[in-house]
């Protein structure tokens, strides 16, 4: 397994002194290079000083994760979002998903904000044993048998929910979300998305091959929706 999946936490806190120019170089030049799931969907990346919001985290620096509003947007940026998260995770640099923040400047154009995340040199140690990570255990969220499961186990999750399951057969993964409260139905329901992208971003990191798409004829799981299934 990717030895940054076994080892990375979501870092709170920071020194706030912003990153040297090398550094800050270095990661725009990575977020120039992001693969997406969904290549036909419009995002962007910007990074910024300043965020608002709930459960705010002080922070040198934000990554603001914008996208065109369209089918897959969520999962898209889940995606997206954790290959920056492994990767600044790798140069010594924390990272921690704020899943109710926004730029405090409202985006140009016709892309939303669907999500933030604060970087910067940590003031907390950057990463830690896999025996720490609470997780559920696989048995609660898959079945079938696939060496990739358990680095999507340990995938970071919206309020450490977990709202996946995963069903593993003949090489495939088919991948589900739990359906939201009806009474926090659109927020958590997006969130669960990320959460998603956030998982598959792992298996492609586990995987020599990745593919993800919706399939005909896949076994629906009560009180969760089919989101695609890795091939």
């Amino acid at each position: 397994m990717n030895d940054i999946i076994r080892k990375r936490k979501s870092v709170r806190k920071y020194d706030l002194t912003p990153l040297d120019e090398e550094t800050m170089q270095k990661i725009r030049e990575f977020v120039e290079s992001l693969k997406p799931l969904y290549p036909q969907i419009k995002y962007k990346v910007e990074i910024t000083t300043k965020t608002k919001g709930l459960f705010g985290i002080k922070a040198p620096h934000y990554f603001a994760l914008l996208s065109e509003e369209c089918d897959g947007a969520y999962e898209n940026i889940g995606f997206i979002g954790q290959q920056l998260d492994l990767y600044l995770s790798s140069i010594g640099i924390g990272t921690c998903w704020l899943g109710a923040s926004k730029p405090e400047e409202k985006p140009v154009g016709d892309m939303q904000s669907l999500i933030c995340m604060s970087f910067g040199k940590p003031s907390e140690p950057l990463h830690r044993e896999v025996g720490d990570f609470k997780r559920k255990p696989l048995s609660e969220i898959s079945e079938g048998s696939d060496s990739r499961l358990e680095a999507a186990r340990l995938s970071p999750s919206g309020m450490n929910a977990q709202n996946w399951y995963f069903v593993a057969e003949n090489g495939k993964i088919h991948c589900y979300r739990k359906k939201a409260n009806p009474l926090f139905g659109f927020w958590l329901n997006s969130m669960a998305c990320i959460d998603m992208g956030i998982a598959l971003c792992h298996i492609a990191e586990e995987s020599e091959n990745f593919k993800f798409q919706k399939q005909e004829n896949i076994p629906a799981k009560k009180a969760h929706v089919y989101m695609g299934t890795v091939s």
